[in-house]
């Protein structure tokens, strides 16, 4: 219905007035921060692999030299950043002359279309990863994966919390916040490596993506616990059955009615003759599941990885792989590098006299967030010659999902500055570290897992 512009509210008709004409703008600060964006990824992501290393740790490094650690030209205004933090709203600003309170629209606008771009890129990072696993073999490794990401949430999680409390003397609430922050693991570092090394498939790979699956499905139960806990001191058990349920239900029913979705996915691939026949249903398919997914209060990327593992038993599997991969090459790159740009390695700066108690703590987390996740490798059993190894350094990551939990203990008052710049400490170790590390555990098998080999032989 069209209203007459006298019936419009005057602030609310000179609000969308000044949106509108600030449109071209905040379209040219995101096609300048894909620029950036794009060309970090392919310089990091080169470099990396010159020096032998995965190229997703070159994509996350170029992240952080045009984040705000150094170049300030990717900021975000939920890591604290203003307008003039960005040196890509400073070139604008060049280019046209907005008003101090229309270029604090602007930045807030450029930055939730970015942050909009990289949500896509993890999910389309996720659904690739679901095609490229082996229904049959997640199956297979299925009660293996239960028990490492059990045991991956229960044991960083217990240290975590109890070592804050007795050795630091941290308060109950912001000890367990710190605690649960310890039991994330990053799936799209974590798969994206697996992918380039070419151990996706791979027992291990089945294992480590299977673990990290139910692991982010726990740690959002967990995050839902925690953040109750610290809003109100109680904890809503209503809302944790009601996460529980919900997820089992849908990742069970999204596999048991895989081959329902299977038939109409390449009856659809036949009927659909003009261009994008395959890619266009798959991704229609892939951000539904996403969708619901979000819907019942789940990550999407579960859904998107869902969706791919179901359509990775369809006969247009091949085809598919094919035209999905330029569409990950465009969107992935966007998600690495920022999650990248939000680290600021300022509190690692020992001067700031709240970082030194930060660093203390620091040092704590990552010996329990590291150690607590690589024991993970040895809770597998009945798999002679596996390489527990591998599997346990494939949960270190925290990653974006770290980030997650020390950006909502922080907006909840549970974690003071020095408890939470020791979880971003942590994050930003356990995030770089993985890559080499995975790298190296795959090329130099544990002792152990030898051992077990050759006995089997």
């Amino acid at each position: 219905m069209n209203y007459p512009l006298e019936l419009i509210a005057p602030e609310n008709y000179l609000l969308a007035t000044a949106e509108a004409e600030n449109a071209p703008i905040v379209l040219a600060g995101v096609l300048l921060s894909l620029v950036v964006i794009y060309l970090a990824s392919k310089l990091g992501g080169e470099l990396s692999r010159m020096m032998d290393f995965p190229p997703v740790l070159g994509e996350l490094v170029g992240g952080v030299v045009v984040g705000a650690s150094a170049l300030n030209l990717i900021v975000f205004p939920e890591n604290g950043a203003s307008a003039s933090d960005s040196l890509i709203m400073t070139a604008l600003q060049f280019f046209d002359h907005p008003s101090p309170e229309a270029v604090a629209s602007i930045f807030a606008s450029q930055s939730e279309a970015i942050s909009i771009l990289a949500e896509l890129g993890v999910i389309v990072l996720l659904f690739e990863i679901g095609l490229e696993s082996d229904l049959r073999e997640l199956q297979k490794v299925g009660y293996q994966a239960a028990i490492v990401a059990v045991v991956g949430v229960v044991a960083p999680f217990t240290a975590g919390t109890a070592g804050l409390m007795f050795l630091f003397h941290v308060p109950t609430i912001p000890a367990v916040f710190a605690g649960a922050a310890l039991t994330a693991t990053s799936i799209g570092i974590t798969s994206k490596v697996l992918s380039e090394l070419g151990y996706l498939k791979s027992p291990e790979g089945q294992i480590i993506v299977g673990a990290a699956v139910i692991d982010d499905v726990l740690g959002i139960i967990v995050l839902a616990v925690v953040a109750s806990l610290a809003k109100t001191g109680e904890i809503d058990i209503s809302n944790v059955i009601y996460l529980i349920i919900s997820a089992t239900v849908f990742l069970f029913g999204s596999i048991l009615l895989g081959k329902f979705f299977n038939q109409a996915f390449n009856l659809s691939a036949e009927i659909l003759k003009t261009r994008g026949n395959i890619v266009i249903p798959a991704f229609i398919f892939a951000l539904l599941m996403s969708f619901l997914a979000n819907a019942i209060h789940l990550e999407a990327i579960l859904g998107a990885f869902a969706a791919g593992l179901v359509l990775d038993e369809t006969d247009k599997r091949n085809e598919l792989d094919e035209q999905v991969i330029p569409i990950a090459d465009i969107l992935v790159p966007i998600f690495f590098v920022t999650v990248g740009a939000r680290v600021d390695l300022s509190v690692l700066n020992p001067i700031v006299p709240e970082n030194r108690q930060g660093l203390v703590l620091a040092v704590f987390l990552i010996i329990v967030a590291i150690i607590g996740k690589v024991i993970t490798g040895w809770a597998v059993f009945g798999k002679p010659g596996i390489n527990r190894l591998a599997i346990g350094v494939g949960m270190v990551p925290r990653g974006e999902v770290g980030l997650v939990f020390a950006g909502i203990g922080a907006a909840s008052g549970a974690l003071d500055k020095p408890l939470q710049a020791a979880i971003i400490i942590m994050v930003i170790l356990t995030t770089f570290l993985a890559p080499p590390f995975l790298r190296f555990a795959f090329k130099n098998p544990a002792k152990g897992a030898v051992e077990e080999a050759d006995a089997a032989s």
